[in-house]
């Protein structure tokens, strides 16, 4: 099957859940209103009756099991739409393979520096939130939370690379991961920049994976940075990573961190405030300052 084939298909069983979910909604609603109507008319006779009571029991037993069933339709519709953007995305790794040139081909076309700024936001824009059951704590690349020590970033993967820039000095650049070398335990990454065209060859220790979750500052803050925190982060506009600390965490599951980069114009060493999103910021290797 391919994979267009079974992209159609997904979106079609998609289709269907989002509708479940409106039956499963509105079913719940109407249920809902009679509690809503039971509690008006405790309050109007001004007492709590056994037979208001048994009421109420059974019909907040039926408001969970109408919670629960609308829940798991839509983890079950997420579940959908993580496998969509992954057949999308080896669609798109499968096209850049494809692509590849050697020295007596022609040179690749340079996507334009707005069309790569425009990509890197909706890519932030669209890193899933992470949603767990009720116990569970987030997983590895989750928010702030790291990789495990064995963990190995995957083909078409979006990192945090130290590379040698032209005049010498390392840099940290956001990268693609091509491949990884288990005999060497070495990666090979593109500059996410094309107008670098680069190929490096690199450590396992000059590469940081970029989270594959948001993390909801509502119910697990804990994987979030902290104020004040030491990091590395995306600057605006541009595909570098530089140190910075956080000036302020995410408030809700939508807002981008609040962070200071050291900048030696400025008299206090930082920049002034400014806004960078969860899935690019990592943590920062190095402590001491520069």
């Amino acid at each position: 099957m391919s994979a267009d084939t079974k992209i159609a298909e997904l979106l079609t069983e998609l289709h269907q859940l989002i509708r479940q979910t409106q039956e499963e909604r509105s079913r719940s609603e109407h249920n809902l209103l009679n509690i809503q109507k039971t509690h008006e008319r405790m309050q109007t006779e001004n007492k709590t009756s056994p037979y208001y009571r048994t009421k109420l029991r059974g019909l907040y037993t039926t408001a969970k099991a109408d919670a629960e069933a609308e829940c798991s339709i839509l983890r079950h519709s997420l579940d959908k739409i993580a496998e969509i953007k992954s057949l999308l995305e080896e669609r798109r790794i499968a096209a850049k393979m494809s692509g590849i040139y050697n020295e007596n081909d022609p040179p690749r076309k340079t996507m334009r520096r707005g069309v790569l700024m425009t990509l890197l936001q909706q890519s932030a824009m669209t890193l899933p939130l992470w949603i767990g059951k009720p116990g569970d704590s987030p997983p590895p690349l989750c928010g702030a939370t790291p990789a495990s020590s064995d963990y190995v970033a995957k083909q078409g993967d979006k990192v945090a690379a130290r590379v040698k820039a032209m005049d010498g000095d390392e840099q940290w650049i956001l990268a693609e991961v091509v491949s990884y070398s288990h005999s060497t335990n070495k990666y090979e990454v593109d500059d996410i920049d094309e107008e670098g065209k680069e190929r490096h060859t690199l450590s396992r220790r000059r590469i940081i994976p970029l989270p594959q979750w948001k993390a909801n500052p509502e119910t697990d803050p804990e994987a979030l940075f902290s104020k004040e925190q030491l990091v590395l982060a995306l600057y605006p506009q541009t595909t570098c990573f530089y140190r910075a600390l956080i000036h302020t965490p995410p408030h809700r599951p939508q807002d981008d961190y609040s962070v200071l980069f050291e900048d030696t114009s400025y008299a206090d060493g930082y920049s002034p405030p400014l806004n960078v999103a969860q899935r690019y910021v990592v943590a920062c290797k190095e402590n001491k300052k520069k």
